[in-house]
């Protein structure tokens, strides 16, 4: 791959980055300091930087404990971070959803409960609902990774099978303010939707979650089943008591960080084109629709002239058949790849915001108009990779993995494709 080409890729990936940052984003909305005590409670991919973002900028005493993920510890003074599994939640962060619900109860009016929520937060929170085991839950979610479920339906399930998230914190939390910050890395920004929405009123019921377990044809044990056939366990709704005095910053979002992706391609003479910030479906079909467009920029110059950036955000699925290793930025670009076929003066880049491409250890891959040409000399098929859901091990042969680390912030999928004259 070019090195220029790949220098803007990776340009264009580290700016939407950089916009997300907790210490870039969080300072200006945090809220006035509260006549009582301030609790500090969060979890997610980002919860310690955004621990440490607060601590920073604070003008008072601060306590509390937010859960964050293996390797995204940074380390705070008076917040205690606790690091736990993800996407598969585990004891550590069962234990420490038990100790952030009970740290928010028999507050006062005069108390300010700060809650941090960013992407990862579902799996972080695993405090089951009375009833259900965390090997049931364990189970369950790793049924819903790998059926194809969009976020918005996994996290309907996660919350009513839960006794922390669909907004029941923030019941326990009354009658104490509450200000909830989040980094959005759902489409569409539903609150409700990020980290499966602890502090957020659910619009959902436990039939939705029933229906979605039945729409994948997910077999659950008996003790689910009569979790969510039970009334009393529904979670509180829009418009309960219990959010009165609660307020929502969503203080960044993937928007924001394709617009700031979108200023770096126009700099280096790229038009940028946003083609959404919310894109779902499986990988390998999103990739046939970037690949068409792809095409038509270069050979028409529609619906815009190249030198052209086409940028977009989301986060797509992967409906996993075969025992390869690779996220769902991986397979786009493997379906890229081919759809392409090596197409004149086509470069590309897919990356999770976080650094974490589902569960391996790069944030996603690059790739270049001679990329088939290249594993094609080293005896690989992009075609047969496919097949086997192997995009890594097909991009780590050629070098083109994009090796991040944990970013400690998440806003989502990163796309990028860039498209000169020819």
């Amino acid at each position: 791959m070019a090195s220029a080409h790949k220098d803007l890729l990776r340009a264009l990936f580290d700016a939407a980055i950089h916009r997300a940052l907790p210490s870039v984003c969080l300072p200006q909305n945090l809220p006035p300091r509260p006549k009582g005590r301030t609790i500090v409670i969060g979890a997610g991919k980002a919860a310690a930087a955004m621990a440490k973002a607060v601590e920073d900028n604070w003008d008072g005493p601060l306590e509390g404990l937010v859960v964050t993920r293996y390797g995204h510890n940074v380390p705070c003074k008076t917040i205690e971070v606790i690091e736990a599994a993800h996407p598969v939640p585990d004891a550590a962060g069962m234990a420490g959803a038990a100790r952030i619900l009970a740290s928010v109860k028999g507050l006062t009016s005069d108390d300010l409960v700060l809650s941090l929520i960013s992407g990862g937060a579902s799996a972080l929170l695993a405090l089951p609902a009375q009833g259900i085991s965390l090997a049931e839950k364990q189970e369950i979610n790793k049924a819903l990774l790998k059926s194809g479920a969009t976020i918005t339906e996994m996290n309907c399930v996660r919350k009513h099978l839960s006794a922390i998230k669909g907004g029941r914190l923030a019941a326990a939390a009354t009658p104490a303010r509450m200000v909830t910050l989040m980094i959005s890395d759902v489409p569409g920004d539903d609150p409700s939707v990020i980290g499966s929405g602890p502090t957020v009123a659910d619009p959902t019921t436990q039939a939705d979650a029933l229906g979605i377990l039945q729409k994948y044809k997910i077999d659950v044990p008996a003790s689910v089943k009569a979790v969510l056939g039970l009334p009393a366990n529904e979670t509180p709704k829009p418009g309960d008591a219990c959010f009165s005095k609660n307020e929502l910053r969503m203080i960044v979002t993937p928007q924001a960080s394709l617009e700031a992706a979108a200023e770096i391609a126009k700099a280096h003479g790229y038009q940028p084109m946003i083609l959404g910030n919310d894109i779902e479906g499986e990988a390998r079909d999103v990739a046939l629709v970037h690949a068409a467009i792809a095409r038509q920029v270069a050979h028409y110059g529609q619906p815009g002239a190249a030198p052209l950036a086409l940028l977009s955000g989301g986060e797509t699925t992967v409906t996993v058949r075969g025992k390869g290793r690779g996220g769902r930025n991986a397979e786009f670009l493997l379906a890229l790849a081919v759809a392409l076929d090596g197409h004149a003066g086509i470069h590309a880049i897919a990356g999770d915001t976080d650094g974490i491409d589902g569960t391996e250890d790069n944030a996603g891959a690059m790739l270049a108009p001679d990329t088939l040409a290249r594993a094609a000399a080293i005896g690989a098929s992009a075609k047969a990779h496919l097949a086997n859901n192997d995009g890594y091990s097909f991009f780590s042969a050629l070098g083109d993995l994009v090796v991040t680390g944990p970013t400690l912030t998440n806003v989502n999928d990163f796309r990028a494709i860039l498209i000169d004259k020819s």
